[in-house]
């Protein structure tokens, strides 16, 4: 009687199924020829943009929806334009899954997707000068239109500034003036990085003040004071959130830019979907879950809303008998 020497089979790992599968996702197309040709370095999944484009697709209607809702409309040009940019781009990623060796295509998602979160910086920045407004202008250094005007000014120059490098960039002929395109968007982003550190530390200064009650400007009143209800501690916890990824998100492209046209980082799909795409999505989705219209509306708002329903309900009812 032969024995079997033969090694059992060895039982697959789920762990590396997984990473496998997660990689292939992002992986080049090695049944396209011309994927030594893609400026990308690789060609974009077709699958992945088609997510990307559903999920920014529906989180600009869900905006446009909750903006109009809340009559809020400073979010249309802040979140809605972020969206519809992140569209443009992810629709340009999706035309080159099909057409790798076009330039076209890849010039439009680079610079879409590099300047399109600029306008939803804004929304934290809008966001946090009402909240400074609500809980007491004393604790902050700086005044909640200075807020508003500082911080925004520094987002409007990144954007033009991002802008010109990709216009550049997307008109260049020779690579010298590509290179020049990227210089200047890596400008815009460095730049628009300052400004975030700049804005998170007087955030996070104006949180320590307020809860050590040390007023750092004269206080008008003792009623100054606001109370820091449940509703505001989730705003300030998702404004801290939404700016953290857009914080690792600006430090990812201020690497890739620096590292270069054909460099590691440019050229490796998975670190965009994940630290670009990624990142904006969790940004873009947070705002629409801890909405500032949900969240910043005041007890005295939220009072005069429940009276106005109260009486259309009241009226509506005395019409019926």
């Amino acid at each position: 009687m032969r024995t079997n020497t033969s090694r059992p089979q060895s039982r697959p790992n789920p762990l590396k199924q997984n990473f496998c599968f997660f990689y292939y996702m992002s992986a080049p197309n090695p049944t396209i020829p011309q994927a030594d040709l893609s400026p990308y370095g690789y060609v974009p999944h077709e699958g992945v943009a088609i997510i990307f484009l559903l999920l920014f697709g529906f989180s600009t209607l869900l905006h446009a929806t909750q903006a109009v809702y809340f009559r809020m409309w400073w979010l249309l040009p802040t979140a809605c334009l972020c969206g519809i940019g992140e569209v443009v781009g992810w629709s340009g990623r999706l035309w080159s899954s099909l057409s790798p060796t076009l330039g076209d295509p890849y010039m439009m998602q680079i610079t879409t997707t590099i300047i399109s979160p600029t306008p939803l910086l804004a929304v934290n920045f809008i966001v946090l000068s009402r909240i400074i407004t609500r809980l007491g202008p004393s604790y902050s250094r700086l005044t909640p239109k200075s807020y508003t005007t500082i911080f925004l000014s520094c987002d409007l120059i990144a954007l033009v500034v991002q802008g010109a490098g990709g216009g550049i960039a997307a008109s260049s002929t020779t690579r010298a003036s590509q290179n020049l395109g990227g210089n200047i968007m890596l400008g815009g982003i460095v730049f628009q990085f300052v400004a975030i550190c700049a804005y998170t530390a007087c955030g996070v200064d104006f949180v320590r003040n307020y809860t050590a009650r040390k007023s750092v400007r004269p206080m008008i009143s003792s009623a100054e004071r606001g109370l820091l209800d449940t509703r505001l501690k989730l705003m300030l916890a998702a404004l801290a959130f939404s700016t953290l990824v857009l914080l690792i998100r600006s430090i990812y492209r201020t690497v890739e830019l620096a590292d270069g046209w054909t460099g590691k980082v440019i050229t490796t799909e998975v670190y965009f979907n994940v630290l670009d795409g990624g990142m904006v999505i969790l940004a873009i989705y947070t705002m629409n879950v801890a909405h500032p219209g949900l969240l910043l509306m005041s007890r005295q708002s939220e009072d005069r809303e429940q009276i106005h329903l109260k009486q259309h309900s009241t009226s509506s009812a005395s019409s019926f008998a």
